[in-house]
């Protein structure tokens, strides 16, 4: 892409500070290069991939949260609030020395080194914690129904869903099934992106 717009800058690392417009510029020059089909997930794609056939709130079963940045059931899968900033690598990072209830103490955090933590069932890692996921559709309104492959709003001016929880506080939301969307230009040091492909 010529330049790398994450704060938190390494081979290793994954890129955040990219909006949904931007992954879709990515994703075509990918395709243009190698035929992959490669696009964002959508988010039913997203939480099928995350859960590898679970129902907990995470991979590795329920995890209970005793504190804002303290959920010790997430340690051994998901950079998160909590564990962010133990032994942190980088001379830069965000001051965290305020967090409340951190599960280690650390004065500064940001993104980790990917693969570090435990993978889910089907071998993906960092589907929880790390960055945030941008996700190719809007939020769609769940319903009692059976559906299959559901894919919510497209419009050009639909928010789109984030998902997976980041490296910037929050234990709550390093669940499988918590959601929340942003406009499409918006960029963040927690946000970042996963590509899927058709196999085209």
């Amino acid at each position: 892409m010529g330049s790398n717009p994450s704060r938190f800058k390494g081979p290793r690392r994954p890129v955040e500070r990219v909006s949904w417009e931007e992954c879709q510029e990515f994703a075509e020059r990918l395709n243009g290069h190698v035929a992959l089909g490669s696009r964002l997930p959508t988010e039913a794609q997203w939480e099928y991939a995350c859960r590898a056939g679970t129902t907990t709130s995470t991979y590795t079963g329920d995890v209970k949260t005793v504190g804002e940045n303290n959920a010790p059931g997430l340690d051994a899968i998901a950079w998160y609030g909590g564990n962010s900033g133990w032994e942190y690598d980088l001379e830069e990072g965000e001051d965290s020395s305020e967090w409340p209830n951190k599960q280690y103490p650390h004065t500064k955090a940001g993104t980790r080194v990917v693969g570090q933590k435990r993978a889910n069932g089907w071998g993906l890692y960092d589907m929880l914690g790390n960055v945030w996921e941008w996700c190719w559709d809007g939020m769609r309104p769940y319903t009692t129904a059976s559906v299959v492959d559901p894919v919510g709003p497209m419009g050009i001016s639909a928010d789109r869903v984030i998902r997976g929880g980041g490296w910037h506080r929050d234990a709550q939301d390093v669940r499988a099934a918590y959601h929340f969307t942003y406009r499409s230009d918006h960029r963040a040091f927690d946000l970042g992106f996963r590509c899927l492909s058709s196999g085209k």
